[in-house]
């Protein structure tokens, strides 16, 4: 690795630990600014605490859907791949059957003398 790469990577890594959700530090501290002026002090915690469980509850399902998903697109990948090679087996044995009709003909027609 180049130092430019190496420069390009330790930036691309800085960058990530100070974002969240693709939104710097100066616009989360200007949205929780916000919810706090909307909220108050005494409801800002409980509203955390559902906007948390939410969270959970969307990456449980995301995961929860990946998991029934992920054997399903596996078993459509290997289902594919077998009739790829399916496929390529009866083209190559297309072609060898076309080669020796060819061949055949070429031969019937070399063996049979020449009228003029």
């Amino acid at each position: 690795m180049t130092i430019w790469a190496q420069d390009i990577a330790h930036v691309e890594r800085t960058n990530r630990l100070y974002t969240m959700f693709g939104l710097g530090a100066g616009e989360i501290l200007i949205i929780l600014v916000i919810a706090f002026l909307l909220f108050g002090p005494k409801q800002l915690p409980e509203v955390g605490r559902q906007v948390g469980k939410a969270f959970k509850g969307f990456k449980d399902a995301a995961e929860d859907l990946r998991k029934t998903v992920e054997p399903e697109l596996n078993m459509i990948q290997q289902e594919v791949k077998m009739a790829e090679q399916d496929f390529q087996a009866s083209m190559k044995e297309t072609e060898e059957d076309i080669t020796a009709a060819t061949n055949q003909t070429e031969d019937k027609s070399s063996n049979q003398p020449h009228q003029i």
